[in-house]
């Protein structure tokens, strides 16, 4: 096997070629503890229950500019779809194939390698810079990066400026910047009802026809108008479940499960309160239990958004668009400390699929955005 002569590729190949499946590391926080002690860094390992956690830091003071990511993926799928082995990197026609490629090992490659750049280059550079680095972002998301961000803010070590290494690009390396992130809240709703034979009515409670009207009220509710950097918040049913498997039994419960991606014009508690007071009104009987999966953020032009739009343009030649479009990120847990919180990856046309892939020359660029990154934030060489 080949090892491609740039410092950012090699090293991409390298974290593909072990198969870090949630929540396994596999060893690629020890290859990036590793590089980093060598630069001045300390690291600290926080491990929780399964899921293994970097702490890294360089300097002191103050601002901290935290490079924060995961070394987990998802499942590689079905291996006979996949063209190449998806744990054996391979480049082909420019591009670099394998799982985490996208999402996000290539980008965790980007920031060690710029961070070596600009710390060989401005070895008193301002304040610190500190990685966070966890193996369970791609599934519960309880024992990672969360749980780093209660032990620092027990410390009162805060984070100032924060790149998440999400593949955020569209097109282009650089086209799109995710300065923000809507709300999640998961909803599992049980509404009883009476079993009984079709045939006698008069004895049974049906929970489909009970439920029909609260969920197509809930459907079709206007929630807000959403604002300038988040668009309406959305109520969608995800699963239904109910029936014996008899046409001729009504059965005795019914399930649903739904989530309500929402903006800063609402918090979760009102949301609570709204679809338990329609539940309520429609009187139901029923239980529900609700997940909080992140809460809204959006970090507004400033230090961290100029300093990255700024790198882009002069790394890439384009102007960034800033969007809070998509799912959540570990990006959730590090705004609320009142860090000033982005997400800039490559391309993110093939992430979670088979024949994930990355354009080898956006790493690259992607390495040169991030170098010019912390240039314009820890020094005055602007």
């Amino acid at each position: 096997m080949t090892i491609h002569p740039d410092q950012t590729i090699a090293l991409t190949e390298a974290l593909i070629n072990r198969p870090s499946v949630t929540p396994e590391d596999c060893g690629c926080q020890e290859m990036m503890a590793e590089r980093l002690v060598n630069h001045g860094f300390n690291n600290e390992t926080m491990v929780f229950e399964d899921t293994t956690n970097l702490w890294a830091r360089r300097g002191k003071s103050g601002p901290v500019f935290c490079f924060a990511g995961h070394t987990d993926v998802v499942p590689a799928g079905n291996l006979e779809l996949w063209q190449t082995p998806p744990f054996q990197a391979t480049i082909k026609d420019g591009m670099l194939y394998g799982r985490g490629a996208a999402d996000m090992k290539g980008s965790l490659a980007a920031m060690i390698i710029a961070t070596e750049r600009f710390v060989t280059d401005y070895p008193d550079h301002n304040g610190s810079i500190a990685f966070l680095i966890t193996s369970d972002e791609e599934g519960p998301f309880i024992n990672g990066t969360t749980r780093v961000i209660d032990t620092l803010e027990a410390r009162n070590e805060k984070i100032d400026y924060c790149i998440v290494g999400e593949p955020s690009s569209t097109k282009q390396l650089g086209d799109v910047v995710k300065n923000g992130r809507r709300g999640s809240i998961s909803g599992e709703l049980r509404i009883h009802g009476k079993q009984g034979h079709v045939a006698y009515p008069d004895h049974v409670i049906n929970p489909i026809h009970s439920a029909m009207p609260v969920l197509a009220e809930l459907s079709q509710l206007h929630w807000d108008d959403g604002n300038d950097y988040f668009p309406p918040t959305s109520f969608q049913l995800s699963n239904i479940q109910s029936g014996t498997g008899a046409t001729n039994v009504v059965p005795g419960d019914l399930t649903a499960s739904f989530n309500l991606r929402y903006s800063t014009e609402l918090t979760a508690q009102m949301i609570v309160n709204k679809v338990e007071a329609l539940l309520t009104q429609h009187q139901l009987d029923y239980d529900i239990s609700w997940i909080f999966n992140g809460q809204p953020f959006i970090t507004e032009p400033g230090t961290l958004v100029d300093s990255v739009t700024k790198a882009i343009a002069k790394c890439s030649g384009i102007k960034t668009h800033l969007s809070t479009s998509g799912g959540t990120s570990d990006g959730r847990f590090i705004a609320p400390t009142g860090a000033q919180v982005i997400e800039l990856g490559p391309c993110n046309a093939t992430i979670h699929q088979v024949n994930e892939s990355v354009c080898v020359n956006h790493l690259i660029t992607l390495t040169d955005v991030y170098y010019q990154t912390l240039v314009n934030v820890l020094t005055t060489d602007r």
